[in-house]
């Protein structure tokens, strides 16, 4: 795979490169892309098929031995729940917040105590603010992890901080903070477009959604790569 060195990190040939790929993947093959919506259907096989990506094909992988990607992509799904844990456990003490603070405000006129229904709201916009901060931090840490698990497919390195930041850190965090960004603004508009389509935007959303997640992998593998280490 080619590389993309971080002391001159070009956001354009990153972007050009990861829709082209997406575009030779599927633009004229439409059997395989209509597989791939399947499979979109069937989500752990396109998160499977991703992970074919993430290992560094140049090209499209072959979409065969379907068993195999199924249950890379339950690995891959295993990956992304451990690490969603914490942001679970922070949404779940929100909601709790936001239901003590909605009792509190529908309570009997004069029941409530203003000053700490109050420090209610206020524990839990703060809890919303760390929830967010949580979650992409963790998204952050992810674009790598996932990556270091197609590359060496054990659990362990998913879950290797050390050696994670250590790559992150190779790339430059400066750069690979603005790559992720600039990935995610992509992403976000291709969606919001299709989904302000009246009618026939979540149809389009799915037919398109091959492209936005061969974009992702090629996008992360590149980015991966850009250290300069497989």
């Amino acid at each position: 795979m080619r590389s993309l060195r971080s002391e001159t990190m070009d956001y354009g040939k990153l972007v050009g490169d990861s829709f082209g790929f997406a575009k030779e993947s599927l633009v004229g093959k439409w059997v395989h892309w209509l597989l791939l919506i399947i499979s979109c259907i069937i989500f752990p096989l396109i998160i499977g098929y991703m992970l074919r990506i993430y290992r560094g094909a140049d090209k499209a992988p072959e979409l065969d031995h379907w068993g195999s990607m199924f249950i890379d992509g339950i690995k891959l799904l295993i990956v992304g729940l451990i690490y969603w844990i914490p942001v679970f456990i922070i949404a779940f003490v929100v909601g709790l917040s936001a239901l003590v603070t909605a009792a509190m405000a529908m309570s009997t006129p004069g029941s409530a105590n203003p000053e700490g229904l109050m420090a209610l709201i206020g524990g839990f916009l703060f809890a919303v603010i760390i929830l967010i901060i949580v979650w992409i931090i963790i998204e952050i840490i992810m674009a790598t992890a996932v990556v270091r698990f197609a590359r060496t497919n054990s659990f362990g390195e998913a879950f290797n901080f050390s050696a994670i930041f250590a790559h992150i850190g190779k790339i430059g965090f400066v750069p690979y903070f603005i790559a992720l960004i600039i990935m995610a603004i992509i992403i976000g508009i291709i969606e919001i477009i299709c989904m302000a389509i009246p009618y026939i935007g979540m149809l389009l959303l799915l037919i398109i959604t091959p492209v936005i997640l061969l974009f992702q992998a090629r996008f992360l593998a590149l980015l991966y790569d850009s250290a300069g280490t497989a």
